[in-house]
């Protein structure tokens, strides 16, 4: 969910030597080629528009375009992909390697107050905000993703060095296991 940590987790492990991708920036450039204020009612708009459009798995599929385009080169074999939104997203995904999904869980509180520090431009400016939020990240299937989770991590009470570390420990043990 929105100001869960993901992109937190995403910087901490990109350290392990993965590619970041993140997916709101994919609608971001998309909102930018529109001439569209980076507001969280037209990013939101634009998002469901494009499934709308496109199906499902658009924004998956903005992001293997950007893949195939970007790091065509055998050597970029590991991406982390912040973002996901939906199952039909990640069985996409699955067309182009093995897709592993963290989930991070935070209360609606602490992911309003995240939102807030943040400051960016689509942060929700109050908590009825936050909450109507939720409930379109929920209506693309973000809640299915998140119940299909190879693993989760709570970032309620913790500090932000406690969250990387949990999510490095994670990502190294699935990069072992899948070199093994």
């Amino acid at each position: 969910m929105p100001g869960a940590g993901k992109s937190t987790v995403a910087d901490a492990i990109k350290d392990e030597g993965f590619i970041l991708i993140t997916m709101g920036d994919c609608i971001r450039m998309e909102a930018n080629r529109k001439n569209l204020q980076l507001t969280d009612k037209n990013l939101g708009t634009l998002m469901l528009d494009l499934r709308n459009m496109y199906g499902p798995g658009a924004i998956a599929q903005l992001v293997i375009n950007q893949i195939q385009k970007k790091y065509y080169d055998p050597k970029y074999n590991k991406f982390i992909i912040d973002g996901i939104r939906s199952i039909h997203e990640v069985e996409l995904m699955k067309t182009i390697g093995i897709v592993k999904i963290l989930a991070i869980h935070g209360s609606v509180i602490t992911r309003f107050l995240h939102l807030k520090n943040r400051s960016r431009t689509d942060a929700p400016s109050s908590l009825e905000d936050c909450i109507m939020r939720d409930r379109r990240e929920l209506s693309v299937g973000i809640s299915e993703a998140i119940a299909f989770a190879d693993e989760m991590i709570s970032n309620n009470e913790i500090t932000v060095e406690q969250l990387k570390k949990k999510a490095k420990s994670i990502a190294k043990k699935w990069i072992y296991s899948l070199e093994s």
